[in-house]
């Protein structure tokens, strides 16, 4: 067992630890630090031989000015109870000591688990599909047109390593919240608009927190103002695991140059945490649980037959002296007299397939999505059951699309690209600096596809004869863009027909 020193700061309750950048100075027995401010913060760190994933037992102790937080492994622990920090507080701790453990251990599970990495792929699919849509919301249509064409051909070079366009970003930040529990997005300005890079999380230094005075402060790599607004991050020159690493100090970068996209779960937190650390621990579990049955049906299929002569009395060992002797299958082994073999019975698990599928439902419980999206698994699935299954997890995924998404991430690069068009020239705003919010967009994500599309079709028409939608948006909501379809319509002679039908050229 060992005992580590987590390093903290926090704003306006606590002092900073002792040791910053190696140097002891205003830490909690520093003069002028009050007591009740001052709350060193230590880690107990253990590992439990044979297991592969430790199981986290935590708990928090406070004594006067000494808070000591207690676990089994730092990798796993990824929540806290609320103590007298608060619990945002107790988030933050555990990130900044945890979440890059978590992290490794959830990418080992994406890459090498086939139901995570299925689920991952059903998330990211829900929550972007082929990509989220603007629409525009200028009041002039010559204007709409304009901005959805600038939208367009600016989404096609998007990448700034050229690898996708801004679609396939957009999948790839999805992926990274789900797996990594956020990701960064560097913005950077060039002569055909901004161009967007993705930054690995472990990039922006975790190890870095620190008091800069004057209430600014940094904690895990992020730089805060005094009034609490972002204005840095520290980024490292590279992966801390490349073969070729060095050991450059991470590089201040603007936050007008970063996009930090992730989920927060509590107040005060300033880094996110894997979606799959609820599952982690039950995942091992049934991994464990699928090698035993499978070890036990291998052995099961070694047949081996033994002779045995009950008139010989030589006793020599059948085996030739070998202290540990193995059979393959279909052994047929002679036993000389006196000899004979035993095997071990143990009892068999009963009703493996419950338990099995109990495992998996706990898994898709701690992702938040329906099992069959899961294990792909639709035996005892219906159209109802389906149905009922997928809605609240297409609420789920609408909350991060408008939540996390689109404020962090869409609405940002929006108006970056729309800035440069409208300083470049590229298209004609005389009022955008008088209203610049009439060139704001709403995103509309894809629709969810249905299991019966004439139903949904027939919804829609219901809805936009009802006065409850608009074609802008069912458009949208399929990926393409009002202007252009109807151009499409006219050019084809489609007249809406009085009846809900059409008639063709």
């Amino acid at each position: 067992m060992a005992t580590h020193e987590l390093n903290v700061f926090v704003p306006g309750l606590f002092a900073r630890d002792e040791r910053v950048d190696g140097d002891r100075r205003d830490g909690p027995s520093a003069p002028g630090n009050e007591p009740q401010r001052a709350l060193a913060f230590h880690c107990v760190e253990a590992e439990v031989a044979g297991q592969g994933f430790d199981r986290c037992a935590r708990a928090f102790q406070r004594s006067d000015n000494v808070a000591v937080l207690r676990h089994n492994d730092l990798r796993l622990c990824t929540y806290a109870e609320p103590f007298a920090g608060g619990a945002g507080l107790a988030l933050r701790l555990m990130f900044e000591g945890a979440a890059s453990r978590i992290r490794s251990r959830a990418r080992y599970l994406f890459g090498n688990h086939a139901f995570i990495a299925n689920a991952v792929g059903n998330i990211v699919a829900a929550l972007v599909g082929a990509g989220i849509m603007p629409t525009p919301q200028h009041p002039d249509s010559e204007t709409r047109k304009a901005l959805a064409a600038l939208w367009g051909q600016w989404i096609e070079g998007a990448d700034a390593d050229g690898r996708t366009d801004g679609n396939g970003l957009l999948a790839a930040v999805a992926q990274g919240l789900a797996v990594d529990g956020e990701a960064f997005v560097q913005v950077l300005d060039g002569p055909e608009g901004p161009r967007l890079r993705l930054l690995p999380p472990e990039l922006v230094d975790e190890s870095l927190t620190r008091d800069l005075g004057n209430g600014r402060f940094i904690v895990s790599g992020v730089e805060f103002n005094a009034d609490g607004t972002r204005a840095a991050y520290w980024v490292l020159p590279a992966r801390p695991t490349d073969v070729f690493a060095t050991t450059a100090a991470p590089i201040r970068v603007s936050a007008e140059e970063i996009l930090h996209v992730f989920k927060p779960l509590g107040p005060g937190q300033v880094r996110g945490v894997s979606w799959l650390a609820q599952v982690i621990l039950p995942a091992a579990e049934l991994d464990k649980l699928a090698d035993a049955l499978t070890m036990g049906a291998q052995v099961a299929a070694m047949h081996a037959g033994f002779l045995t002569n009950v008139n010989d009395t030589s006793g020599e060992d059948p085996f030739g002296g070998d202290a540990q002797p193995s059979l393959e299958p279909g052994t047929l082994q002679k036993l000389a007299g006196g000899w004979d073999i035993k095997f071990s019975t143990p009892a068999q698990v009963a009703q493996v397939q419950p338990i099995l599928k109990h495992g998996l439902r706990q898994l898709a419980a701690g992702l938040g999505l329906p099992s069959h999206l899961l294990d792909g698994d639709l035996s005892d699935a219906n159209y109802s059951s389906l149905r009922a299954g997928l809605l609240p997890f297409r609420q789920r995924m609408e909350q991060v699309q408008y939540h996390v998404l689109v404020p962090q991430l869409l609405n940002p690069i929006w108006g970056r690209v729309v800035a440069h068009a409208v300083t470049s020239g590229a298209i004609t705003a005389p009022d955008y600096e008088a209203t610049p919010r009439a060139y704001r967009a709403e995103w509309l994500p894809p629709a969810a596809m249905q299991v019966d599309p004439l139903k949904q079709v027939e919804a829609d028409v219901a809805e936009l004869a009802a006065g409850l939608t608009s074609r802008r948006k069912l458009v949208a909501a399929r990926g393409w863009s009002l202007d252009d379809l109807d151009a499409e319509l006219a050019a084809e002679g489609w007249k809406p027909k009085t009846d809900g039908g059409s008639d063709g050229a």
